[in-house]
């Protein structure tokens, strides 16, 4: 597909080892300004580098402020190169028009394998087992030491990772139960049970899959850890502010919980070169992970191409499917047209000024695409060939329309 600006113009900056995968799906389509940092940047030299970009892909160890989007004047698209979007500020680059994009099924079979893994160790204490023998203590004995089947695995939030869990987990022969506060379709022979009490009094073991919300905030905390059975245990692979950390420390200290596996933090290190601190570092009935549920190389090469692919699919035809931020909009080719995108505020008569300027230029529209959330509004214009500067000056004319945040010119 060519677009109006020239692929070879277009920079693309990549952050944090984004997958080679990325790198290789922009190139083959033609992007050849692709700038590729191992690691985040200082929040200067992000907006140096980011100053003249077009599309900016992270992970989750860069922070996309407000004042970030302020100064990339250039940017058009943000690719977050994994689950969670909690480190942009979505609605500073939904006011400027710009779509965020990411990757919510792509590790989905990573984190659940991780958090299966963990139960298996748990319920044998081999956690515990391996911390004594590494100080010389034979600890060879059955007690306190399961199989997985016949026991109660409690998954909370049945979403895309809690549910592959549960697959994974009755195929070992556990029994599931599970809470969402959606009604959610039970896969196999898994139960919803009608409150997060009701799991935490019955399961043996407790695994958190919800997202980064004021309601999810310190969810689990005191109150919760003592109604979970005791020598029961509890993993938590979701958000790091799910878990009351210091009330967790606590259960695991009177040993009312038998022990727990944490891979999300609070608060996280930035780099290797930063202690991680943490009380639950003492006990060595606990898995401690450094936020490598997703961290594999299959998870991250998927990741790579698929959030890749959404960002060119909008950089050459403006589609929108899956954005986080923005109006969803699936587009088909229109050959031999010329394609105009107009993103504007969510208010009455912008779309029939947005027509009064083509009929005032008496131009055909051969087709048009609406779609809106409750802020923004999202046109897509297909129109018969212009010549070049006809086209410039309906994108003159566009942005002069009340409410008008961003106009592109695609092809």
């Amino acid at each position: 597909m060519k677009t109006s600006l020239d692929k070879g113009k277009i920079k693309i900056l990549l952050l944090e080892g984004v997958h080679q995968s990325a790198v290789d799906a922009f190139r083959g389509d033609g992007y050849t300004r692709v700038d590729c940092h191992a690691k985040s940047l200082s929040e200067a030299d992000l907006l140096a580098a980011a100053r003249d970009a077009f599309f900016v892909g992270i992970r989750s160890g860069t922070q996309l402020t407000a004042g970030f989007f302020e100064q990339a004047r250039r940017l058009v698209g943000v690719g977050c190169f994994c689950i969670g979007v909690n480190q942009v500020d979505l609605d500073a680059a939904q006011a400027r028009g710009i779509p965020v994009f990411n990757a919510p099924f792509s590790n989905t079979r990573s984190v659940a394998e991780l958090v299966l893994a963990e139960a298996i160790l748990l319920l044998r204490g081999i956690p515990y087992r391996s911390g004594m023998a590494k100080r010389g203590v034979w600890i060879k004995t059955a007690t306190e030491s399961h199989e997985a089947r016949g026991r109660c695995l409690g998954i909370v939030g049945y979403g895309h990772i809690g549910s592959q869990v549960s697959v994974l987990a009755e195929a070992l022969g556990m029994q599931v139960i599970y809470y969402d506060i959606e009604t959610k379709l039970a896969l196999g022979n898994a139960r919803p049970v009608p409150s997060l009490d009701a799991l935490l009094e019955a399961a043996l073991v407790v695994t958190l899959h919800v997202p980064e919300t004021p309601q999810t905030s310190g969810m689990i905390g005191a109150a919760q850890l003592a109604r979970m059975r005791r020598g029961s245990h509890l993993i938590n692979a979701s958000r790091g502010t799910v878990v009351d950390i210091p009330a967790l420390a606590e259960a695991l200290r009177s040993k009312h919980l038998a022990g727990a596996a944490v891979d999300v933090y609070p608060a996280e290190p930035r780099s290797a070169a930063e202690e991680f601190v943490s009380p639950l570092r003492e006990f060595d009935n606990v898995i401690l992970t450094p936020h490598v549920g997703g961290s594999t190389e299959e998870a991250q090469e998927s990741i790579g191409a698929e959030v890749a692919g959404k960002l060119i699919r909008y950089s050459n035809n403006g589609s929108t499917l899956s954005a986080v931020n923005f109006p969803e909009v699936s587009l088909p080719e229109h050959p031999g047209k010329h394609r105009l995108l107009h993103i504007h505020r969510n208010q009455p008569g912008v779309l029939s000024e947005i027509n009064a300027v083509f009929s005032e230029l008496r131009l055909n529209i051969a087709a048009q695409y609406l779609q809106t959330n409750m802020r923004i509004g999202y046109v897509v214009i297909d129109i018969d060939p212009e010549d070049r500067a006809g086209t410039l000056e309906i994108r003159r004319r566009l942005k002069k329309v009340a409410g008008t945040l961003r106009t592109r010119i695609l092809y």
